[in-house]
Order: C-alpha cells, then sequence, then structure tokens
C-alpha cells in the first residue's frame, strides 16, 4: 500500500532555470509551487526516499509554508527546501529537509543559501530548534551539530551520526530529548 505522499500524482518535468535566467530570488513556497517542487524532489532523490525515516517525519504532516523556501531563476525552480511542524518530547521543533537543488546548479552554494534562508525564517517565526537527517560536512559550518547520541530517538532507524540539530538561542537545546513525532493536522 502507498504512504500517502507516494499516492500523489506522478512527478511533473521540472522547468529548470536557463544559464542566462539572471539572478536566484528567495521566496516562501506558495501551493502553486508545490507540484514543482515535488518534481524537484522526486529527481533528486528517486523513490529510496519513501522509506527513509525522515519521511515517517512528512507522512500526512503540512510544510511551514511560510518557513518553507523556494529559489528561482526566471521562471524556473532552481532549488527548495521544506521545514515541517515537528515535537521532541514535549518541545515544538522544526524539522527541516528534504532540501533539492537543480542538478546542473548543485555545488554552487544553492544548497546553503536555502538552508539559511529557511532557518532565518523559522527564527524569525520564534522557533528555537531545527533538527534534521543529514551530513555534518554540509550542514556544520550552517550552525547544525550532531545531536547527543542517544538523547533523540526518530521514528525509525537513523545513523546517529547524522541526525544534527541547531539552537537559535543560548540553552534552547537544555532539557532536549525525547521521541521525535510529526505534527500532524486535526
Amino acid at each position: 500500500m502507498p504512504t500517502p505522499s507516494q499516492a500523489r500524482e506522478p512527478a511533473r518535468d521540472v522547468a529548470s532555470p536557463s544559464p542566462d535566467a539572471g539572478p536566484v530570488r528567495f521566496a516562501c513556497e506558495r501551493p502553486q509551487d508545490s507540484a514543482a517542487v515535488d518534481a524537484l524532489i522526486d529527481l533528486a532523490f528517486g523513490p529510496g526516499r519513501f522509506a527513509k525515516t525522515a519521511e515517517r517525519l512528512r507522512e500526512g504532516a503540512r510544510a511551514h509554508s511560510k518557513m518553507s523556501v523556494c529559489a528561482w531563476m526566471g521562471d524556473g525552480l532552481a532549488g527548495a527546501v521544506r521545514l515541517w511542524p515537528a515535537r521532541l518530547g514535549g518541545h515544538q521543533v522544526v524539522f527541516l529537509g528534504p532540501i533539492a537543488v537543480e542538478k546542473t546548479l548543485r555545488h554552487r552554494g544553492l544548497g546553503a543559501e536555502l538552508v539559511d534562508q529557511a532557518c532565518a525564517r523559522a527564527r524569525a517565526a520564534g522557533e528555537q530548534v531545527v533538527i534534521l537527517v543529514g551530513d555534518l560536512g554540509f550542514f556544520g559550518p550552517l550552525g547544525f551539530q550532531p545531536v547527543p547520541a542517544g538523547l533523540v530517538v526518530p521514528p525509525g532507524p537513523v545513523d546517529p551520526r547524522r541526525l544534527l540539530w541547531t539552537a537559535f538561542s543560548p540553552g534552547a537545546l537544555k532539557g532536549m530529548g525525547g521521541s521525535l513525532k510529526a505534527v500532524r493536522p486535526a
């Protein structure tokens, strides 16, 4: 039986930005951007992403529209990142991911800028902690650090070295720990 994410329409072609499309423009993801963002994520990660624990934190949930960010070059979607409401023990947190960048634009810093933009929006919205599953080599320079082993229990297996978090104020991580769970609409 397909998960709710797999049950949606098949991926559409993504309008790739042309090389002369101009500067990158960042904006919050709008409802009309959803299909293009989903298609870009499908191209970047393939169907294997549905088996990952991180997907358990997105199934049936709604991404934060004011924190999820699209990068546009002209009319083409260059990249996107989504943030999701989650609970860590008794605390509200934000779960980051997936992040996807159009293949021809990778390794140019766009992914890092998307993460910075999304975290700035989360901080402005009053969020205190962002957690993700990812590579420390990429996310470490962006302010993320490994979660101490055993402190966070995700909803499935995760390489503990890939469970990372960041806080926006001193002491925000104090007392954080427990089960990491999705927040789904009522």
